[in-house]
């Protein structure tokens, strides 16, 4: 009986022992206390060891931006391991099935290099002035994996970085007292050297040039020269200039800092904003010959130069700065333009037949049309349009392309009604030319100067619609609606 009775309490005892410990791993396979018996175990193994930080700010003692700050954000937030942080921000990339993990204000991160165990902690705050990144491991594995490790991290950052090459950003400064004199916003204008209305010969000399720039740092360090270029866009508003900015930062994959003159106080503020771009950046400043007329201490002539050719503009290598212009070269102080300080001059003429066809054949999908020959007469005659205005009677137009076509032919007989009566009652007219000249500046050949269109609209309106009615049966959808140049 004793003998059953202990056999008994033995099976009861290795049942409920089964039971206990079913319901055990159940527990931990439910909740997260493995995961917080974990963690202190290496807490307090940890402590076990002397462990050295190194501290890693976003801005230097001069308040320059650390770019080995942005190296290894990029290659911490590749880590996988940031899945795992207490705090994760996701954000969308530039196609929309792109999803980006960024470590959280304050949060932690592990890595392993070489059997060394790291941790990587974001210390960021509100305002970025103390924004950094701490760097922990232990002193045992520092002299064994450190400079390894920092070599590890450029170098997948530089390939995350070459991956995203193609993902520009434009960046556009703040007001002076701001920490942080740039914000950005990714750039998707989608001009390309391919889509841009130029005269093919021109266009190709351009992206050779900007094609040699890329390739000609040990030039430029042998000779002793900052290696950067410069380019001036000067033509009528509507001409491309803006698009012709964008197909080039896309050629060269290079970042825009637009700088708003606005927010530039004083010529410290422009060494400022040039301390804080980057290498392989464009800067643009658009309306250059405005600026110049205004008399904002901003910007003052001495400034503006300084700006462009200063001791301050050879603290980065690898930029092109574009200026544009609205009006001609001879609006400004020559001394803005001279050798060294513009190198390359690009004249945006209004629209001729030729740049017309390249329209035609884009918005259209015309290579030749029987109202070709009449259009070209129309340009014979003088008259011009600058392309914006013809690209957007053939946007507005493009289910019919005739009557794109005698929209434009319509608009273009008005406007030189209108220039003709100007012409008698001036009794004069004038005329510029733009010639290339033996110094390596790329122009293009322009015979009339910019004429107001705006007055205009009323009467192609009236006109267009008339002689449209006297052809077609239908209404014609908005072919005369208002046609309003704009730079690119």
């Amino acid at each position: 009986m004793i003998w059953l009775w202990v056999t008994s309490m033995t099976i009861s005892s290795i049942f409920f022992i089964f039971i206990l410990s079913f319901l055990i791993l159940r527990f931990f396979r439910k909740t997260s206390a493995l995961y917080i018996l974990k963690q202190w175990w290496l807490s307090f193994e940890d402590r076990l060891h002397l462990h050295q930080s190194f501290k890693i700010p976003l801005y230097d003692h001069n308040f320059r931006e650390n770019q080995l700050y942005r190296k290894i954000l990029t290659y911490i937030d590749s880590l996988p391991s940031v899945q795992d942080s207490d705090f994760t921000n996701l954000f969308s990339g530039p196609n929309p099935s792109d999803i980006f993990l960024h470590l959280d204000a304050n949060q932690i991160v592990h890595d392993t290099f070489l059997g060394a165990k790291v941790s990587w902690t974001n210390n960021a705050s509100a305002g970025d002035s103390a924004s950094a990144l701490v760097l922990r491991m232990k002193k045992k594995d520092k002299r064994r994996v450190f400079q390894q490790y920092f070599q590890h991290i450029l170098s997948v950052a530089d390939e995350i970085e070459q991956r995203r090459k193609k993902d520009i950003k434009l960046f556009m400064n703040s007001s002076a007292g701001e920490l942080s004199r740039w914000r950005s916003v990714p750039f998707t204008h989608p001009a390309s050297f391919e889509t841009v209305a130029m005269d093919a010969e021109l266009k190709n000399k351009v992206k050779t040039d900007l094609d040699q720039f890329l390739k000609s740092k040990q030039y430029y360090n042998r000779l002793g020269r900052v290696w950067k270029r410069s380019y001036l866009l000067y033509g009528a508003s509507g001409t491309g200039k803006s698009s012709f900015v964008a197909a080039m930062a896309k050629f060269l994959c290079y970042d825009i800092y637009d700088i708003d003159v606005s927010k530039v106080t004083d010529g410290s503020d422009w060494k400022t904003l040039s301390m804080h771009t980057t290498p392989k950046s464009m800067i643009l400043i658009e309306d250059l010959d405005r600026l110049l007329a205004g008399k904002s201490p901003a910007v003052s002539l001495s400034s503006v130069l300084n700006f462009m050719d200063g001791i301050m503009s050879c603290c980065g290598e690898e930029r092109v700065m574009v200026f544009t212009m609205n009006g001609t070269k001879d609006e400004v102080d020559q001394a803005v333009l001279r050798p060294g300080r513009v190198d390359v001059h690009i004249h945006f003429p209004l629209c001729d037949f030729s740049t017309f066809k390249i329209l035609a054949s884009s918005y259209l999908g015309l290579k030749e049309h029987k109202l070709f020959p009449q259009v070209e007469e129309v340009f014979q005659t003088g008259a011009r349009l600058s392309p914006a205005e013809v690209g957007e009677i053939m946007i507005s137009n493009r289910n019919s392309p005739s009557r794109a076509l005698k929209t434009v032919i319509t608009a273009m007989q008005v406007q030189s009604n209108v220039q003709g009566q100007r012409l008698s009652n001036s009794g004069s007219g004038r005329s510029s030319e733009e010639v290339n000249d033996t110094n390596g500046v790329i122009c293009r050949e322009s015979v009339h100067t910019v004429r107001e269109f705006r007055k205009l609209y009323g009467l192609l309106r009236l006109g267009s619609r008339r002689k449209e009615e006297s052809v077609h049966s239908g209404p014609i959808d908005k072919e005369a609606s208002r046609i309003e140049g704009r730079a690119g």
